[in-house]
């Protein structure tokens, strides 16, 4: 018996939430279930986190959260309950499988069957974010060896454990060649590890684009944080409906199960909405605690019921589906075929390991680390970068020296174009002047004649060289 948390959120949360406990109550699930409250209700409360903190002691304890989808209010500073979850329980691994139902539910890629491998924890989805001038604000990307090591070298067990053949990296690493870079270089390093599986690299926009064109070459995708949320709705939608796809949240503990659509406040409390999104996260759900042999009962009754065209409102087309039902008809439509296979659409048979087990992360040995520049960043409203060198070159001494200004990115000093559109928002990076090595007391030496020169400096970056190799980005245009 597993013992697991429950929760059935808002709009048509708890329609699809009683559904997918009836069917898997059917097919013989060992199971208890904890039910707590999240959501709006909670956010309405005065709770900004949207959760109490009983209920986390609840989730951490039976370490399994089937989660019914939320609405999160608008406006005063809610935070995502979702991302939240991921962080504060682990849970690193957002995977989404995005398969066709071809010819019983309508697509345009009918041999489409990929599982993307999302990285959940870093990136952009970190959440850090400053005003620093009048005209820009920054969010910044984080991204970890860590992070990337443990999700891609999931997405390979996962991969091996289920039979897939080919694992690809989507990123952006000519243009983030620091960030993006790192995942990119941790992925050849691990798909070495795994001779037996494919692997191959695209940037993510003609990535996307072949993905939404083509998706039959493609079989396990990996990604960061941000691409991966795009992605996997895209891929869900084409192939028939976000409202069919499933999503495990997996960490080294903890492990979370959902649908991966909204909660739908429209269509709630009017028995139509269609269940199978938290259904396909409740079969993930079924694998990961080892109750493999209910979880093919369950995959294979729903698709036996897609295949029957017993279809809720969202799927249902004329000529196609056979009878249009809701959501508590649709749910007794896969009760009755439980033990039942489908015969067109490809039945299922699930790998035994249950949870993938991982190595934990071990940390690599130290680099030579050496400070060798700053990058100090200054609020100034004028439009002329010469007249800004002007006045920052005033804090230059024998040591170090203004070697580049750059606005939003491209550098507008020396050389720089009037073609150039300039914010208020200006990066001034200073270099030693002889043996390439700096030291920290001469950033606060600058910063300190910066507010005697009245310049409003915003905030600084160190700028290191690792093993020798510089570990920053050039100016656009140096």
């Amino acid at each position: 018996m597993t013992r697991i948390t429950i929760a059935k959120g808002d709009g048509i949360g708890p329609e699809i939430m009683d559904a997918t406990l009836d069917i898997i109550k059917a097919a013989g699930a060992n199971l208890e279930y904890d039910e707590i409250e999240v959501g709006e209700k909670v956010y309405l409360s005065g709770n900004t986190s949207g959760i109490a903190n009983e209920s986390w002691d609840i989730i951490r304890r039976n370490k399994i959260f089937l989660k019914a989808p939320i609405t999160t209010p608008q406006g005063g500073g809610y935070k995502s309950l979702n991302v939240t979850t991921r962080k504060f329980l682990g849970l690193y691994s957002n995977v989404r499988p995005c398969m066709s139902l071809h010819p019983f539910v309508e697509t345009k890629h009918p041999n489409m069957d990929i599982v993307i491998v999302r990285e959940n924890e870093e990136d952009l989805y970190a959440g850090i974010e400053h005003q620093q001038t009048d005209e820009v604000v920054q969010c910044l990307k984080i991204i970890s060896r860590p992070g990337c090591e443990k999700i891609i070298r999931y997405a390979f067990e996962y991969a091996k454990v289920y039979g897939r053949k080919k694992v690809t990296c989507f990123t952006k690493d000519n243009i983030m060649k620091q960030s993006d870079g790192l995942f990119h270089q941790i992925f050849d390093e691990i798909a070495a590890e795994y001779p037996e599986i494919e692997n191959e690299h695209w940037i993510i926009d003609i990535g996307a684009a072949k993905m939404s064109d083509t998706p039959e070459v493609f079989d396990v995708i990996v990604t960061l944080n941000l691409y991966g949320d795009v992605l996997s709705d895209i891929a869900a939608q084409i192939a028939g409906s976000v409202g069919l796809a499933g999503s495990a949240n997996i960490g080294e503990e903890c492990a979370m199960f959902e649908a991966i659509h909204g909660s739908a406040p429209r269509r709630a409390g009017q028995n139509l909405a269609n269940p199978s999104g938290l259904l396909e996260g409740a079969v993930m759900m079924l694998n990961h605690i080892g109750q493999t042999e209910i979880a093919e009962k369950v995959q294979n009754a729903w698709l036996k019921t897609i295949e029957d065209g017993i279809h809720t409102y969202d799927i249902y087309k004329e000529g196609i589906s056979k009878e249009k039902v809701g959501t508590k008809e649709f749910a007794q439509a896969v009760i009755s075929n439980l033990g039942k296979k489908p015969s067109l659409l490809k039945e299922v048979s699930y790998a035994k390991e249950g949870a993938l087990n991982l190595p934990k992360y071990i940390k690599k040995p130290a680099a030579k680390k050496e400070l060798v520049g700053v990058d100090i960043f200054v609020h100034w409203n004028g439009t002329n970068p010469n007249e800004l060198a002007d006045k920052i070159q005033k804090l230059n001494n024998d040591n170090v020296k203004l070697s580049m200004i750059t606005n939003r990115g491209i550098k507008v000093w020396p050389d720089g174009f009037s073609e150039t559109f300039c914010t208020d928002h200006w990066r001034c990076r200073f270099k030693p002047s002889t043996n390439g090595v700096l030291e920290k007391k001469e950033i606060l030496r600058l910063l300190n004649d910066a507010m005697i020169e009245n310049i409003d400096t915003i905030k600084t970056e160190n700028l290191y060289n690792f093993n020798e190799k510089p570990a920053y980005s050039l100016g656009q245009g140096q």
